[in-house]
């Protein structure tokens, strides 16, 4: 019997939906992602077949350097309240709304929001 190759982007995720309710172990050997040992026993390759699935779900984990040669954090969309009470806004939003030390907003409190509408802006979504 010839072993096939191992199975890579959106059909593995449809395979391993396919599989249900199998062992991940199970998953991975019927998506190719195992070796015969010398004696012919099946060798499941875990690693190969998780690092395949992050790969297919886009998932990046590497970190990418950016233009300016430095790392860091890229924008979540998510903040949480500091132990003093503030909410801190990163340097990722500013950066991506093009945002100068000295830029003033308006705050409104919705029942759920906060809306910051920038002083002087003539578009009222920022």
């Amino acid at each position: 019997m010839k072993k096939i190759e191992p199975l890579t982007g959106e059909e593995l995720l449809k395979k391993v939906k396919d599989l249900g309710n199998l062992s991940k172990e199970e998953k991975a050997r019927e998506c190719g992602y195992y070796t015969k040992t010398k004696n012919g026993v099946d060798r499941v390759n875990m690693m190969k077949f998780l690092n395949a699935l992050i790969d297919a779900e886009g998932i990046q984990l590497d970190s990418k350097q950016s233009t300016n040669g430095r790392g860091g954090r890229s924008a979540s969309y998510r903040i949480s309240v500091q132990s003093n009470g503030n909410l801190l806004i990163g340097s990722a939003y500013t950066k991506l709304m093009n945002l100068q030390p000295g830029d003033e907003f308006e705050i409104s409190l919705g029942r759920k929001h906060i809306h910051l509408k920038q002083v002087g802006s003539e578009d009222e979504d920022l």
